[in-house]
């Protein structure tokens, strides 16, 4: 898209962040106000929309997003998330085209029990990320959390394996991206089953 971005092209972005809220909300990965999403509406400047502060996620509506700027910040609308600075973080850094923020129980108890990041092999499931089942291992990192946008975001620049579309954020929750808001949403799904099996098997 232009570097102009309408009020149409932002209620497009936010009715796809409605019904994508909507799902992880069906989840219980987003209950109460929890959680984030973004789209990425240009790249030069890069424009994001991001989901509203303070919002039901699973009551989201197509204004219930606000249009962000490369540091974060409102270009249009409302108030964004206050980690509407990390979105537009690693949208610049990875080249995705949509961020997911989501607060799973899974995320936040194996960030604790390896702070040191989980490794994944010989898994059916690595094919959703894009990831051979056999010989390869990809690793899921773990980063301290920090009320510091800018310092988490460099945390999570540093710790990131460039296989692996996620950070887990110690404590917090889940970091996923994608090319576009449907690819965001099968990276989370398949991030958070292996965050679920690796804490089943204890």
């Amino acid at each position: 898209m232009t570097a102009d971005v309408g009020a149409l092209d932002l209620k497009e972005a936010g009715a796809v962040l409605a019904a994508e809220a909507a799902r992880f909300a069906a989840f219980g990965w987003m209950r109460g106000t929890s959680g984030n999403l973004s789209v990425v509406l240009s790249r030069d400047p890069l424009r994001l929309a991001v989901t509203a502060s303070g919002h039901d996620k699973g009551e989201l509506g197509p204004d219930d997003v606000v249009l962000v700027d490369g540091r974060g910040a409102a270009v249009r609308g409302g108030r964004p998330s206050a980690e509407a600075e990390l979105h537009a973080r690693v949208a610049a850094l990875t080249g995705a085209g949509a961020v997911v923020h989501v607060h799973t129980v899974a995320s936040v108890a194996m960030g604790r029990r390896e702070p040191g990041g989980m490794v994944f092999r010989d898994l059916e499931m690595l094919k959703g990320v894009g990831q051979p089942a056999h010989g390869v291992e990809v690793t899921l990192p773990v980063v301290a959390n920090s009320q510091d946008m800018t310092e988490l975001g460099d945390r999570l620049a540093a710790a990131r394996d460039p296989r692996m579309p996620a950070v887990v954020v110690a404590g917090h929750g889940l970091y996923v991206w994608g090319a576009d808001p449907r690819q965001a949403r099968h990276h989370t799904e398949v991030v958070e089953w292996l965050l679920e099996l690796t804490l089943a098997e204890g």
